[in-house]
């Protein structure tokens, strides 16, 4: 009896997920690999960082959502090495030997982007990004306990430091950051301090590009800029961050350059491919561009490696301008789909057609009942883009149980403009005279 084909997926984001799901009943035995035992829904990780959700809202573990799956198995592992010659997959602290390494005969690796510091990786401790949990969760607890700083400081120039925030990168995730910081500020909060007025808050945008949601049409980054001015959030494009310190950010516009006191800065400037990229890189002999995602062919395998995929926002393919596509979820997951048909038509000596991205519009919030929309040539904003928003999120959500879970937080938000999960983590390493701790 021949063994069945061998599928490694190492990642369970949205690219390894739906490569996942897409071959359900297919002739394989395939393996999953996450470092996390759930899929994160990144999307909305800013409204964990803000209180509007709770991490477990997003979330959702990857064996239970493959449960019924049979020819499927999920293993918590972190991958070391790929020795590509004798087709394994080796795991870091893999336990026993006999689970140490895992074979493959097709390797699909989607192990998605982290944050990128331009070469600043110093600053990580003092402006951290928004890509995991642990990073929401961190950032929730930088922000409530700024809050708190200002309510005992006495000094009113320590205490307008507590209250600046400044949010690097006026892309999606930048963006909606800011727009929740402001309403978490001025709505949330505004009744809950005696010493302070958090509607006095001050939130900072600051962008590099000379517009924010560069990749947005014109007159929507316009009109997000105008919605984010409303909030009260001070929008600062052709602007460069210098140097971070734990009470002060250096930003650079033109010749002119201004040290803004505050003790927090969030970092949404941008995104690297992530370590496994390099490994693939030096396994493989394949080219990693600047942002260090690995360059692939047509049908989203390596050069050279035709049993080895790159998807998601680890994969640097070129769209029809030449450009690499976003690194945005439906990439990922029309990525994910279609190396599932590669693989099924390969298992019956057929070949596939080159991957091709069928672009569905793209999406970004402002705020409460603003947002703005582009859905092929269509482009508006305002209350119906935000409705679109909240649906769309929702139907990508994974599970019933998450989706009615979030409606019901959301619904309870915008009637009465609470946030429930303020939770601040690690209280005790607090130390109000030099900043919360890295």
């Amino acid at each position: 009896m021949t063994a069945p084909h061998k599928v490694v997926i190492v990642g369970g984001g949205f690219g390894g997920l739906n490569t996942a799901r897409a071959l359900r009943g297919a002739p394989v035995d395939l393996t999953l690999l996450d470092r996390r035992n759930v899929h994160l829904f990144q999307p909305l990780l800013y409204q964990v960082a803000t209180g509007g959700l709770s991490p477990a809202d997003i979330a959702s573990p990857l064996r239970w959502i493959l449960r019924r799956q049979r020819n499927c198995r999920v293993w918590l592992a972190d991958v070391e090495d790929l020795d590509l010659a004798r087709r394994r997959v080796i795991l870091r602290n893999g336990g026993a030997p006999e689970v140490a390494v895992v074979p493959y005969d097709t390797l699909v690796v989607a192990t998605g982007a982290g944050n990128h510091y331009f070469g600043n990786d110093q600053w990580a401790s003092l402006a951290p990004s928004l890509k995991t949990i642990e990073d929401a969760v961190e950032i929730r607890r930088r922000t409530l306990l700024a809050f708190e700083s200002a309510e005992r400081e006495p000094d009113p120039d320590r205490r307008r430091e507590w209250m600046t925030f400044v949010v690097v990168g006026g892309g999606a995730t930048g963006v909606e950051l800011a727009g929740a910081l402001s309403e978490l500020a001025r709505d949330t909060l505004r009744r809950d301090f005696r010493a302070i007025d958090p509607a006095a808050s001050r939130i900072i945008l600051v962008e590099g590009m000379d517009r924010v949601l560069p990749p947005f049409p014109r007159r929507l980054s316009d009109r997000s800029a105008r919605s984010l001015g409303r909030l009260g959030v001070e929008v600062r494009t052709d602007t460069f961050v210098t140097d971070v310190t734990p009470t002060s950010v250096v930003v650079k516009a033109g010749a002119r350059s201004e040290r803004i006191a505050t003790r927090t800065v969030l970092w949404a400037a941008g995104v690297r491919g992530s370590p496994l990229g390099g490994i693939v890189a030096r396994a493989t002999g394949a080219t990693l561009d600047r942002a260090g995602r690995v360059e692939v062919g047509p049908d989203c395998s390596v050069a050279g490696h035709p049993n080895v995929f790159v998807i998601g926002d680890l994969a640097g393919f070129a769209g029809p301008d030449g450009q690499p596509l976003l690194g945005v979820a439906p990439v990922a997951m029309q990525q994910g789909r279609y190396v599932a048909r590669v693989i099924r038509k390969r298992l019956r000596g057929a070949a596939a057609a080159p991957f091709t991205y069928r672009d569905k519009g793209m999406l970004a919030t402002i705020g409460r009942a603003a947002a703005v929309a582009r859905l092929g040539p269509l482009e508006f904003s305002g209350y119906p883009a935000w409705l679109l928003w909240l649906f769309v999120h929702l139907m990508y959500l994974v599970g019933f149980q998450n989706r009615a879970l979030v409606l019901i937080q959301w619904a309870w938000h915008y009637f009465t403009r609470n946030r429930g999960a303020r939770i601040i983590a690690q209280y005790a390493q607090c130390d109000t005279a030099n900043g919360p701790p890295p």
